[in-house]
Formats: C-alpha cells, structure tokens, sequence
C-alpha cells in the first residue's frame, strides 16, 4: 500500500484532497496539520476518520525531526504540501507567520528529501498570485509568466516555488508545482469571499466588497483543483510547474450579485468599502499545459458549482 503525507490536511483544499485520495486510492493518507485558526476536524469525515487507513498528527511543518520519523517510519511515497498561512489580509497586517510557515516551512519540508530516499514524489501547492497582476487586456498566466508577486502572501508562496525549483535543479530532487486560481467549494474558511457572502447575506447583513467590486478572478471548484493536483502528483513531469485554474473569469461584484440573486435577496446588502492595500486588478490561467500533457479539464460550471455550494 502506497503512502502519502499530506500537509495542511484539515484545512479546505487539503481536506478536500484528502477526500479525494481516499475515495480513489487504497493509499494510507498521513495528514500533518498545526491546527490553526484556519483548521477544522470536521473537515475530515467520521468515514475516512474511522477507515484504519487515516492518520493524523498535530505538527508544526518546521518540526523536522518529528516529521523525519514519521516519514521513516511510514515509508512516505508523495507529499504534498497544503500547509500555509493564506488569507492577503492578513498578510498584510503581519506577514511574520507566512514567512515562517510558507518560505522556512517549505525549507524545512525540502531539507527532509536528503535523508529520506522512499519519497518518490513530492507536489508544492502553490498559487497564480505568485505571477502579479493582469490588465483586461492582458493574455493569461502560463507557467512561463515571471513571478511578480504584490502582496507578503504572494512574495511567500513565489520564495516557497523558488526553493522547490533550486532543489529540484541543484539535488535532482522529484519536485512539482502546481498553481491554482481562487478556489471555492465545502468547508471554505469564513473569512474568503464567497463564505463571507453567503454568510452576510443569510444573516441579512451587509456585504463587504473592496473599492467598486470591478476586480477580476479565475474560479475553480475545490473538487476539480483536486483532481488537477491528483493528475499532476501521478502524472506530471518532474521539475515542471502546471497551471490549474477554472476558466471562470468573474468580476467580484458580479460574484456577489449572484449569491444575493440565488438566495432571493436584495442588492442593497452590498457595502462598497476601502479597497485592500496592493489589490491585484485580475487573474487569469491558461491551462493549455496540464490539459495537453495530461489530459486534465475543469468539470463545474462556476454559476452550477455556486449554487450548489449555497
């Protein structure tokens, strides 16, 4: 039985790969998580919890000797690193733990490769906010776009990719990254957009939208963001970076309007509020990559995946 450590495993997208990998692999699942503000154990349900193929440790991802012995222990095949400190905001107001967790705790979860040689694979979980800011008129990311990160968040997650490809390139190291656009989908911490909105307005309160709202992201179902990093985990070619994004390009007042809208409220809710220091304008993936090479598509229709989320 193949085994696989998961980092970050009790927050959103980790939970939901965790999910995934159960329902798909006879794989024994290893989910190391700090549990921090962001981290629910209910994310992970009473069936895997239960399974005798799920384990979970409360670790800190810079704690490698502790993660050393596991990884020995177990016989760790892949790792992939969901842990980070991710929400902009917050980065903005103290970017002191995403450096220690995203920068020195990705050093940390690399520096582990030198002494355990049963890891076949091991995937970065990175993000398109690593490649800056579009115009409109702007073509999409690709992964050959130059790193331009704008906030503390994104210049994390950008040094984080730089240590995976320095050890891939001085080590020969079996590294691969991945970069998604804004996720969405179960089990999304409150404080992103889309939770945040549903939350409002079914309390009837106000909702919250940076500057005029005009700003543009990529969406993607947590599920299909999933199976792009199960393709690329399996799949991809070491040492190589793959775009996922969700070809839903949607302006974020447009977003809450349609969450307003689904739940037959009023657009009165919306409150036009001080725009967020560094805000990047838009994002966009080209996903010709992962498509190409192995043969990965989004499945959800953001509109469908939306109202099936509320």
């Amino acid at each position: 039985m193949k085994s696989i450590l998961i980092t970050g495993g009790l927050g959103f997208i980790g939970s939901n790969f965790i999910k995934h990998i159960f329902n798909k692999y006879d794989y024994h699942i290893h989910n190391v998580d700090l549990k921090t503000y962001a981290a629910n154990h209910n994310n992970i349900s009473e069936e895997i919890n239960q399974s005798g193929r799920y384990s979970l440790s409360i670790c800190d991802i810079n704690d490698t000797d502790r993660l050393r012995n596991l990884i020995q222990k177990n016989n760790i095949n892949y790792i992939v690193n969901f842990a980070a400190e991710s929400h902009v905001d917050n980065s903005i107001n103290d970017s002191t733990p995403f450096i220690q967790t995203n920068i020195n705790g990705t050093h940390s979860l690399l520096n582990l490769l030198h002494d355990c040689p049963s890891i076949e694979r091991y995937l970065q979980v990175s993000t398109d906010e690593v490649y800056g800011s579009l115009t409109e008129e702007d073509d999409a990311f690709t992964e050959n776009t130059p790193l331009q990160a704008n906030s503390p968040y994104s210049a994390s997650k950008a040094s984080a990719d730089l240590l995976c490809r320095s050890f891939y390139e001085t080590f020969d190291y079996p590294i691969l990254i991945t970069r998604c656009s804004n996720n969405y989908g179960p089990n999304q911490h409150e404080e992103k957009l889309i939770p945040l909105m549903i939350k409002n307005a079914k309390a009837e309160k106000k909702l919250p939208v940076y500057g005029d709202g005009k700003n543009i992201r990529d969406w993607i179902h947590v599920s299909d963001h999933c199976s792009g990093i199960d393709a690329v985990l399996h799949g991809g070619k070491i040492g190589e970076v793959y775009n996922i994004g969700g070809k839903n390009e949607v302006r974020n007042i447009d977003i809450v309007k349609t969450i307003l809208k689904l739940l037959g409220k009023d657009e009165s809710q919306i409150e036009f509020v001080k725009d967020r220091l560094g805000h990047d304008w838009r994002y966009a993936i080209d996903n010709s990559k992962i498509q190409n090479e192995l043969n990965w598509f989004p499945s959800l229709n953001f509109k469908e995946g939306l109202q099936e989320l509320i």
